[in-house]
């Protein structure tokens, strides 16, 4: 086979494969976007501001993001993660000796049953256990809406991290498409300095 035809060959698939990857570089630099401004968008809508870098309390300082973020406004991925881990997790340990709402909620339930026993006996207890039942239903709803919100946040937080691949992956792409273009253009150049009747043996 002649030379020439050789590099017009290598040349021409290298092209067709560098547009091949800008194509899709294309199509993840979309995503990309798409998930950065899509997770901006919720998050702002939240209208949630971190609390002033001077009013945290000393086990809120704790967590640096908690302090370098001090009175902005959440609107990243980064920032759902620290306001998910650090601020909500936080005071959620803070509402019933570190459990969960679903362990919290178990122990509700199972006082409301005792308080019904109780009335239905007209035990002298009754008043106590209807302030435990109380109790444990009103932090039973704190860790379930607090819960909820830092699952939230985190799977915004994680649908971030999705558009971050989505961008590295389209550089990438972008990267080895140039490569291939500068080498099939070298190719080209190869193949018209090349004698036509050089063979490749």
């Amino acid at each position: 086979m002649k030379r020439r035809h050789l590099d017009f060959v290598f040349s021409i698939g290298g092209l067709l494969l560098s547009v091949l990857l800008v194509v899709l570089g294309i199509v993840l630099q979309s995503q990309a976007d798409f998930a950065k401004d899509y997770v901006t968008t919720q998050l702002s809508d939240q209208k949630i501001t971190f609390t002033p870098a001077d009013k945290l309390t000393d086990e809120e300082k704790k967590a640096q993001c908690l302090v370098d973020n001090g009175g902005q406004a959440l609107t990243t991925g980064a920032q759902a993660e620290c306001y998910a881990n650090e601020y909500i997790a936080l005071h959620l340990r803070e509402v019933n000796d570190g459990k969960t709402y679903a362990q919290t909620s178990n122990e509700s339930r199972a006082a409301a049953a005792a308080l019904e026993t109780a009335q239905q006996q007209r035990s002298p207890d009754t008043a106590a256990l209807e302030a435990k039942a109380k109790d444990l239903d009103t932090k039973a709803q704190t860790l379930f809406r607090g819960e909820t919100l830092r699952g939230l946040l985190l799977t915004s937080y994680g649908f971030s991290i999705f558009g971050q691949r989505a961008q590295q992956a389209a550089w990438v792409a972008f990267g080895a498409a140039l490569v291939l273009f500068l080498a099939t253009i070298a190719g080209f150049v190869h193949a018209f300095t090349t004698p036509k009747d050089e063979i490749v043996e």
